[in-house]
């Protein structure tokens, strides 16, 4: 049995640009690159930007442009901004964009789950009604259900009204 699962319009990701240094970092200071990097929003505190490796369409983070791996040190000031986000984006996956319910996390740290644990990240995942099935359990497999590009796009014109 061959355990390969062709996905050939990711190819684009996986060939494209790599980016040395926290990708974080990297998105935080190339506002000019928003479009290319899937950014929602950014202010002077944190920015917001799609998951390339989504757990369900819509999937995305909020993130400090602050480089810290410990929540304890980023400024009060910037987490309160961000927790005031994650309000507005709740709304807005939930009223906008059909959701019917969100997890929110963070994963603080490599051995807690963190895919980068350099710079911490909120996690924002709407949830649907039968959003899982058996593939996730059985062949360890997301189906991602439309294009990433759509829903890039549905979300950004979202902000607006929301944010």
């Amino acid at each position: 049995m061959n355990d390969i699962l062709y996905a050939p319009w990711r190819n684009e990701y996986v060939a494209g640009k790599k980016i040395d240094g926290c990708i974080f970092c990297y998105i935080s200071t190339h506002a000019q690159e928003d479009e290319d990097l899937q950014v929602l929003y950014r202010d002077e505190f944190c920015f917001i930007v799609m998951n390339k490796y989504p757990y369900t369409p819509g999937h995305f983070m909020i993130i400090p442009h602050f480089h810290t791996d410990k929540l304890e040190d980023l400024d009060s000031k910037v987490w309160l901004h961000m927790s005031e986000l994650a309000q507005k984006c709740v709304r807005l996956l939930k009223d906008g964009f059909g959701a019917h319910g969100v997890n929110i996390g963070m994963n603080l740290g490599e051995k807690a789950g963190a895919g980068i644990a350099e710079h911490i990240h909120m996690h924002l995942v709407p949830r649907f009604k039968s959003d899982t099935n058996f593939i996730t359990s059985i062949a360890k497999t997301r189906v991602y259900s439309t294009d990433f590009l759509k829903i890039y796009n549905n979300i950004k014109e979202l902000i607006p009204k929301y944010i």
